[in-house]
């Protein structure tokens, strides 16, 4: 029971990562536009976050370190300055979308409008961070997320013509309608939700929290090519029923109840009920590691105490700036901005801040002095340069993408 639920730090973190509330629109709004043409990002997405999470995990378990404390050692602070303004900038906007997801989903469930719902998702949050222990929160919302593999059942049990969607699997590109440019668009965003910054930082910061060692090196790695593969696979099924559903009749996705339909039309009252329950539950899983990966990078630049292996009075630093973050992301949300739109801006801005954030963590990974001979072999030293150009193009991309297509609405 005990190695099961190990593998719950790499379920949330894939869950949080891939399945966060712009996620589950972007992917919904791509499946009704595009079919399901944009599935090789989800594919490019889930190899480079696994080659990615596998080093930070990897760097963790040898050094006992986080990723990010080991970067501001090795690059020295400037670099880990730039390192941590994107990232935060990034990570505190995202949690603001977060907590408005789970209002979102409260909203669903209850119809009290989600702004109502804000300040006590905000609070609810910060007690959950204050008193719960870390492991029963990586337990409880990373199997409540897995309530969305409705969505795969959902797709068996909805009429598909299965020959249009391999064509568009395997002819990607724009549809009658939609131009290039709206395509790459789409194809950066869902890209940058795979490889979020924060996702790297918590799940490194996790495995400290987890005190792992050298000898769970088997474990990290069960977390990563299990747990991310699986958020991708989530995700996916999200662009497939919408895929199915809505892009014959031409229609748009952009709201929380249109991505559940799909769910309701397939299994009836108890399919959304499923549905709205992993909505919640992959949202709140995001908001907290947010969070918390907001108070990991900021603790940890600055050497300070970090941690809910520590009592709350042994690192107040900490969690003052996990609340300070939480207050800031539910203001952003209290100008009643859209979160679902506020979230497809954090993915722009997510995908600029890319190369700061992978840069260095394939150059601690290659640091012999931290990791002696555990450092990146010749295959993890390929996919890590060909992820590095592709992360590149896609940091450079983005603003013009935006602005272009204005948000992707053509």
């Amino acid at each position: 029971m005990k190695r099961i639920f190990a593998v719950a730090l790499g379920v949330l973190t894939a869950i949080g990562g891939f399945v966060d509330i712009g996620d589950i629109v972007a992917n919904g709004e791509a499946g009704a536009r595009f079919g399901i043409s944009h599935a090789w990002v989800l594919l490019v997405g889930v190899i480079g976050i696994c080659a990615y999470a596998e080093m930070s995990g990897r760097v963790s378990a040898v050094s006992a370190r986080p990723v990010f404390d080991l970067v501001r050692e090795r690059l020295g602070p400037r670099v880990a300055l730039a390192n941590l303004t994107g990232s935060l900038l990034v990570t505190v906007l995202t949690l603001g979308a977060e907590v408005g997801g789970v209002g979102l989903a409260l909203q669903l469930a209850t119809s009290v409008h989600y702004l109502l719902w804000v300040p006590v998702v905000a609070f609810v949050l910060w007690v959950a961070l204050w008193r719960v222990k870390f492991s029963v929160l990586e337990n409880v919302f990373g199997l409540l997320g897995l309530f969305l593999i409705v969505f795969v059942i959902a797709f068996f049990r909805l009429p598909a013509d299965t020959a249009e969607l391999l064509r568009q699997a395997t002819h990607p590109g724009p549809p009658q309608g939609e131009d290039w440019g709206t395509y790459w668009f789409f194809a950066v965003a869902l890209f940058a939700s795979a490889l979020t910054p924060y996702e790297v930082f918590f799940f490194s910061s996790g495995a400290v929290e987890e005190r792992w060692t050298s000898k769970d090196l088997l474990t990290s790695r069960v977390n990563v090519f299990l747990g991310f593969p699986l958020g991708g696979l989530l995700a996916f099924a999200l662009m497939l029923t919408s895929a199915v559903v809505f892009h014959p009749l031409s229609a748009s996705v952009d709201n929380l109840s249109q991505v559940a339909m799909p769910t309701a039309m397939a299994l009836g009252k108890l399919g959304l009920a499923a549905a709205i329950l992993g909505f919640f539950g992959a949202t709140f899983g995001a908001a907290m590691e947010t969070s918390l990966s907001a108070g990991y990078t900021v603790a940890q630049y600055f050497g300070w105490s970090w941690g809910k292996f520590h009592r709350p009075k042994e690192a107040t630093r900490f969690h003052t700036v996990v609340i300070v973050s939480i207050l800031t992301g539910a203001a952003v949300l209290m100008t009643s901005i859209d979160p679902i739109q506020l979230t497809e801006y954090t993915l722009v801005f997510s995908a600029v801040a890319l190369p700061l954030t992978y840069l260095p963590i394939f150059v601690v990974a290659n640091d012999r002095e931290y990791l002696g001979d555990r450092v990146n072999g010749r295959l993890a030293n390929t996919i890590g340069v060909v992820y590095m150009f592709i992360v590149l193009a896609a940091a450079i991309a983005a603003i013009p993408l935006m602005i272009t297509t204005r948000m992707g609405g053509g």
